[in-house]
């Protein structure tokens, strides 16, 4: 990579952009490759990057229909988190967590990544007997969380509420200080540049069509810039995996909805962490540009629509407001919405599929962001041995069969 001095760089400010170093190629399709990524967010881009960094799989292709982490990547809450109840879950989580604490380091692209840590609400006795048993779960798979008191939680975060005024007044919390958040363009362009400096081969603007299938067997991809052959192919398309799914024959139990969240003009410093409640429906955290970040739940419809509805942004904002009644006088610069794919049991599927050499990588729900390295990681190694990872071999979709469900929908967040 070009580096200038100070001089250097006040020179090239005043240069145009069309003389910039480019961060990664734009090459023309190949007409095979060992391996085709289908989908280039942040766990298409993650999985190119290991293949040809740890597994040497180097003739690889990310094929992207629009631009790379131009779909959820670009369209989250930025949260990163591994407190999840179950031990395969845990395990998943827990592996991209630390994949996280030193992925800029890896990347050499400052992904700031910031382990403020999360406060996890509870409001009722009940609420406060599912944190503990989550907690316990952690501990023993060694994952740090931990129960704390409404006193405790107001000293983590000064500005909540934690009087009896409240409509849901606040009962203790979980707390996983390791947690925190990250800048999600910086994590797709970091992987980008990292995959294509490994000789990936990143395409851009090159939608799937079909799938060249023969005897049960991949064989490659048809896409509007032609067809293009590999004997392995990966799909890691979030709210579309359906659509593609459906191109091979296949059906994944898979449902796509809007999520919508939305963020403020931007505020001195003022949250120290990210602050959750599964009971009032919302969490919020504050960037590095001093916006407050704002999530909820799913939209209740189907569909790929990314302007959401005012009803869902109302309860949101509701939400918000009963955890820090100060907030009501923010106002909101800006709201979208992704598209996420959905799986019965709030859990990714990451699998074979009946055709031999396809692979699916999907139906992360609200937990994809949080999950970018890890799933990038342990589908690489799959991909790679045509035998799927220990920790990723619990998510086949044989477990809507054999009825081995993950059920994470406590512990999944408010989206679920």
């Amino acid at each position: 990579m070009q580096r200038y001095s100070g001089f250097g760089l006040v020179k090239h400010a005043f240069g145009h952009h069309e003389n910039w170093e480019r961060q990664w190629r734009n090459p023309e399709p190949k007409k095979r490759y060992d391996v085709i990524i289908v989908g280039g967010g942040g766990h298409g881009l993650a999985t190119a990057y290991y293949l040809a960094k740890e597994f040497g799989v180097k003739n690889v292709a990310v094929i992207e229909k629009g631009w790379l982490g131009g779909g959820n990547t670009a369209r989250n809450t930025t949260i990163v988190r591994s407190n999840y109840l179950w031990d395969e879950a845990g395990r998943l989580y827990n592996h991209s967590l630390d994949l996280w604490k030193g992925l800029s380091q890896d990347l050499n692209y400052n992904v700031m990544f910031s382990q403020r840590g999360v406060l996890n609400l509870g409001h009722t006795l009940q609420d406060m007997r599912d944190i503990q048993r989550r907690v316990n779960a952690n501990r023993l798979n060694g994952i740090d969380s931990e129960v704390v008191t409404p006193q405790q939680v107001k000293e983590i975060e000064p500005e909540i509420d934690i009087t009896n005024r409240a409509r849901y007044p606040i009962m203790g919390a979980s707390w996983q200080k390791s947690a925190g958040v990250a800048r999600h363009d910086a994590v797709a362009w970091g992987f980008a540049r990292g995959a294509d400096s490994h000789g990936v081969d990143l395409l851009q603007n090159t939608e799937v069509t079909g799938f060249k299938i023969r005897d049960g067997k991949v064989l490659g991809v048809h896409t509007n810039r032609g067809d293009i052959e590999a004997h392995t192919v990966g799909c890691v398309a979030a709210g579309n995996s359906g659509v593609l799914a459906k191109m091979a024959g296949i059906k994944l139990p898979l449902e796509s909805h809007p999520l919508q969240a939305l963020v403020s003009e931007p505020l001195k410093p003022i949250l120290n962490t990210v602050t959750m409640s599964n009971h009032v429906h919302g969490y919020v955290s504050q960037s590095d540009k001093g916006d407050l970040v704002i999530g909820a739940g799913i939209d209740g419809y189907l569909g790929y629509g990314q302007r959401g509805s005012y009803p869902t942004i109302e309860h949101t904002l509701q939400a918000i407001v009963e955890m820090f009644p100060m907030f009501s006088r923010v106002r909101m610069n800006r709201q979208w919405g992704g598209i996420v794919d959905t799986c019965p049991d709030a859990c990714p599927i990451l699998s074979k599929t009946t055709v031999k050499g396809l692979y699916f990588n999907c139906g992360w729900g609200t937990g994809g962001f949080k999950a970018t390295p890890g799933s990038g990681h342990v589908f690489a190694a799959s991909l790679a041995k045509g035998e799927m990872h220990p920790i990723a071999a619990p998510f086949s979709i044989d477990r809507f069969h054999t009825g081995a469900l993950i059920d994470e929908h406590g512990a999944a967040g408010v989206a679920h």
